[in-house]
């Protein structure tokens, strides 16, 4: 009993950390390629939850996914205007548009705060009649990886492209963007409205998984996705595209693990925010710390040497 009720902790790890992946992603174009704080994401999320869940109580759970990435696009459009347009900062710009989604995201939940889905159908209880059973209770995992490998790679074939290298390089130098007869920005418009089509996607995932949408499922999505973002580089550096999306991908698996772990340890529920907080300080802190160590064995091994000349 003991090892099922483990296994199924892991497995519920691995599921969440595919669909929470999708907003590593997002924070990567924004924050990583962009070098943009995004504070809108929490809303952001929310948004993409409550529309998914809207149009999935209308029968329709498929087109809940692409509904949730337009209303994404809008926000993410709405908080690139404040920032390109009307020279509002980012972090204010994100704070503007976070508060303002919380109407909205009432609004799109038929003025409720809450919404429920078990009685609904849904892409995952859709891929277990494909499948049938064929999978056993692994389906939702292969659903939730199947989704968000597929964004991954059509992310990185759009920073592939023309407009997506332009992207990169207004993240890099906004001034030599300018200067090559590109709009900035129209690059921080277009990449604003990607990430936001992945945060919304996700919450729209995350509302068909766990059958229910809630108005405070955002909370604390950013600090989430920068815990997952920054573990993934620290494990697996900055290089190449593609290494840098799969290991945003695997921090949001390796979080998830660690969230895991914390329940294991039976820690109060109230204590997950402080384990987030946690997990992102150790995470910024440890290539600092990689690099500390390497001074002092540099200085260790001079002294070393030093006194070895000053013997001979």
């Amino acid at each position: 009993m003991n090892s099922f009720f483990t296994l199924a902790i892991l497995q519920s790890a691995l599921e969440l950390g595919f669909i929470y992946a999708l907003v590593a992603l997002a924070l990567f174009l924004s924050y990583s390629i962009l070098g943009i704080a995004d504070l809108s994401t929490d809303g952001c999320f929310v948004l993409g939850c409550a529309v998914g869940a809207s149009v999935t109580l209308a029968g329709h759970p498929v087109l809940a996914l692409p509904a949730a990435m337009a209303a994404g696009v809008c926000s993410g459009f709405v908080t690139a205007f404040l920032q390109t347009r009307l020279g509002v900062e980012s972090i204010l710009a994100g704070i503007i548009v976070n508060t303002g989604l919380y109407t909205v995201n009432i609004a799109a939940m038929g003025f409720s705060s809450n919404l429920n889905l078990f009685k609904t159908p849904s892409i995952f209880t859709m891929m277990q009649e494909a499948l049938g059973g064929l999978l056993g209770s692994w389906y939702k995992l292969a659903l939730a990886m199947l989704l968000t490998l597929l964004a991954a790679a059509a992310l990185r074939l759009f920073l592939s492209t023309r407009l997506g290298l332009s992207i990169r390089a207004t993240g890099d130098n906004a001034d030599m963007v300018r200067a090559s007869s590109i709009n900035p920005a129209f690059t921080i418009t277009v990449g604003l409205c990607v990430s936001g089509a992945l945060t919304a996607l996700s919450g729209a995932v995350l509302a068909q998984y766990q059958k229910s949408c809630d108005i405070n499922l955002g909370t604390g999505m950013v600090t989430i996705a920068l815990a997952s973002l920054i573990i993934g580089e620290s494990l697996l550096g900055r290089q190449k595209l593609g290494r840098r999306l799969f290991a945003a991908i695997l921090g949001s698996v390796i979080y998830r693990f660690v969230v895991a772990i914390a329940l294991r340890l039976s820690l109060p529920a109230e204590c997950l925010k402080l384990v987030s907080a946690l997990i992102v300080a150790v995470a910024i802190a440890a290539p600092q710390a990689k690099k500390l160590a390497a001074m002092g064995r540099r200085r260790a091994a001079a002294r070393a040497a030093g006194r070895e000349g000053g013997d001979a």
